[in-house]
């Protein structure tokens, strides 16, 4: 589709409106939000790494009541299987026929909760789901009906019985973000809100699916100078020959900077990217998506200050 200003507008309105309603139950947490909303308006994905109780699960139910979506939730575990995942094919005896049982990945928000729990086998069975919006089993391709969302978390302190997202998994997030603990101001104000009732359950959509999907498109549409393509990929380059680090960025990060770039413009009220856009959520979205090299003068950062650094050293174009 061809973006109009009036599109534009109510695009824009629309994605700042989902920020502010998740914000009324999600409190204290403006920027973990914030960039939530992005990564679903730039068709992405996210890792939630933090501590127990700290409102993942919150975040991600406010995120599919927003947009009047389907949410479903997959506790992994070790004994979890990838067709507890994806679903099965079922033999039905008196027909002679298979039918496709579906799994929970068919759903509008996925949160997978301590995905880090189950084996590598049963991780890798969301990869196609999270790139190609599809499921493959016993040889047939299954779609996913869009919007699909994954939200996935993982516990950095608990190390026994977690088995570490490989590589290829963690680069099919856009961002891997951390909520942190609320002050003390909204903790009370926590405490206060669900003295008597849980305000998620009055929460209301501000918009429906088929509208996200038109924001999705348009955000594509949003405008980038050439300038502006050199300066992802000499940015995503220097991760790889930089020797502070052991692996650098695929070519989906320079796919996800760019398109995380755009949701961050369509939010703002533009309809074109800014050298700051790409600046500012590089370590984000790129940081999960290298190592640093150990013995190396970043070995004690961590891998988003090692990009951020890495940034700094870039000249930024005009």
């Amino acid at each position: 589709m061809l973006m109009t200003k009036e599109f534009q507008v109510e695009a824009s309105t629309a994605a700042a409106g989902m920020v502010e309603n998740i914000g009324k139950v999600f409190i204290g947490k403006d920027d973990v939000i914030r960039k939530t909303v992005l990564a679903l308006l730039a068709n992405g994905h996210i890792l939630l790494e933090d501590v127990p109780g700290v409102g993942k699960t919150l975040l991600a139910k406010a995120v599919a009541k927003s947009v009047n979506g389907e949410i479903k939730r997959i506790q992994f575990t070790a004994d979890l299987l990838p067709t507890d995942v994806t679903g099965v094919s079922v033999y039905h005896q008196d027909t002679g026929e298979f039918s496709f049982r579906k799994g929970p990945v068919f759903t509008n928000v996925l949160l997978g909760d301590e995905i880090n729990r189950a084996t590598p086998r049963t991780q890798s069975s969301l990869l196609e789901a999270m790139e190609e919006k599809q499921v493959t089993v016993d040889g047939r391709v299954h779609q996913l009906e869009p919007p699909f969302f994954v939200i996935a978390t993982q516990n950095p302190i608990e190390l026994e019985g977690t088995y570490p997202l490989p590589f290829s998994q963690m680069d099919r997030f856009i961002v891997r973000l951390k909520i942190g603990y609320l002050d003390q101001d909204n903790e009370k104000q926590m405490l206060q809100d669900q003295k008597l009732s849980l305000p998620l359950d009055n929460l209301n959509p501000v918009i429906d699916c088929e509208t996200l999907l038109k924001i999705q498109e348009a955000v594509r549409e949003i405008k980038i100078a050439p300038e502006l393509y050199d300066y992802i990929v000499e940015i995503v380059s220097r991760t790889r020959d930089n020797p502070a680090f052991e692996y650098g960025s695929s070519p989906r990060g320079s796919l996800d900077l760019m398109r995380f770039s755009q949701a961050a413009a369509l939010l703002d009220g533009r309809d074109y990217i800014l050298p700051d856009d790409v600046k500012k959520f590089a370590p984000l979205v790129l940081g999960h998506r290298v190592i640093v090299k150990k013995g190396s003068r970043l070995a004690s950062a961590t891998s988003g200050d090692a990009v951020s650094e890495l940034v700094e050293s870039i000249t930024v174009p005009l």
